[in-house]
């Protein structure tokens, strides 16, 4: 009996354990991949912190994780196109294929999905059990790092390909890394203007170093003004993506007449919006969950080979046997995304 290392939540609760435990048996219709880099998620937070979330979704004993890259080294009976050895990555929800959404082209918002790593065993260990149907090829030549954020990299192509940013005035409220990495796509699409805010300095820092044009700490300084000031009329574009009330307000507040949104960040609890400048302004919210299964992958894939340059979001690695010093630094805020390696 093949063992391997992994990180389990093994009971309900704060915390992680590293284990030993069985080398997944895959499927007819999986493969079987030798993780090389995985990345932590805020998911993966939540369920080492046992919020209610977690506490409500998540059915221990459970092997974390979502974001990777790694090597097939084993196919299922019933796969074709791939082949043992290829770098890749994957889609971390798996669609039923039968419900409406599924089959009008919608599989992310699926009724019936199940989530890499939360609903099934994840890739927080040296192999994991992929679909076949979900595996990403990823070219030999390109970088590890950047395979194992493809998860996030995609919501941000899908909050921000939703609109045409180009000659656009764009503002980012929350810099994290799906934020950070809304920058760089605003910048390589040829937005007018950037304007990024956040309350945390380290990631302020990122912000510049990702190419916004104006970084504003929401704490001293009022992100609508500096906005207003700036464009004349306010922003086109807002791509929420804090989960901060205060930060949607100002947002909001920074953009023209006739300006749309996209709404990724999640908010910890109820939202009061102020519903008359949204109809007055004749505001467009866009409601932005995951990825588009398998558009926004192309988009993704297109970018970053024209040149989009992420890698400064990538600021620490750590091997699974240092997973508490990592998750005290995610805890913290003071990183953009972090690598564990097998």
């Amino acid at each position: 009996m093949a063992m391997m290392k992994a990180l389990q939540k093994k009971v309900k609760g704060p915390g992680l354990e590293l284990c030993q435990v069985e080398v997944p048996k895959i499927r007819a219709d999986q493969v079987l991949v030798k993780i090389e880099m995985a990345a932590i998620c805020g998911t993966d937070l939540h369920i080492y912190n046992w919020n209610s979330w977690s506490a409500n979704r998540v059915q221990p004993p459970r092997i974390l994780g979502h974001e990777f890259t790694g090597r097939i080294v084993q196919l299922g009976a019933d796969v074709t196109g791939l082949q043992a050895g290829m770098l890749v990555t994957a889609e971390g929800h798996f669609t039923c294929g039968r419900c409406y959404y599924c089959r009008t082209g919608q599989g992310h918002i699926c009724d019936d999905v199940k989530i890499l790593g939360v609903d099934v065993d994840g890739i927080f260990a040296e192999y994991a059990a992929i679909d076949a149907k979900n595996v990403w090829p990823l070219p030999e030549d390109g970088d590890p790092a950047i395979g194992a954020v493809h998860d996030p990299l995609g919501n941000a192509v899908h909050a921000a390909y939703t609109h045409c940013l180009t000659g656009q005035n764009v503002v980012i409220t929350g810099c994290g890394p799906i934020g950070l990495f809304c920058i760089a796509l605003a910048r390589q699409a040829g937005a007018r203007r950037v304007f990024a805010s956040d309350v945390n300095d380290y990631r302020i820092n990122l912000a510049k170093k990702l190419g916004a044009d104006y970084v504003v700490n929401a704490q001293e300084e009022d992100l609508a003004d500096i906005v207003h000031g700036a464009t004349g009329i306010g922003a086109d574009i807002l791509l929420e993506m804090s989960g901060s009330r205060p930060a949607l307000a100002s947002g909001l507040d920074a953009l023209r007449k006739g300006a749309v949104v996209s709404l990724l960040g999640i908010f910890s609890d109820q939202v009061d919006m102020n519903l008359d400048a949204v109809i007055f302004k004749q505001l467009t919210l866009y409601g932005i969950n995951g990825r588009r299964i398998f558009d926004t992958w192309f988009q993704m894939e297109a970018a970053l080979a024209a040149g989009l340059d992420v890698s400064p979001v990538i600021t620490h690695r750590f091997s699974f046997e240092q997973y508490e010093e990592a998750m005290a630094l995610m805890n913290s805020g003071r990183c953009g995304k972090v690598l564990l390696i097998p």
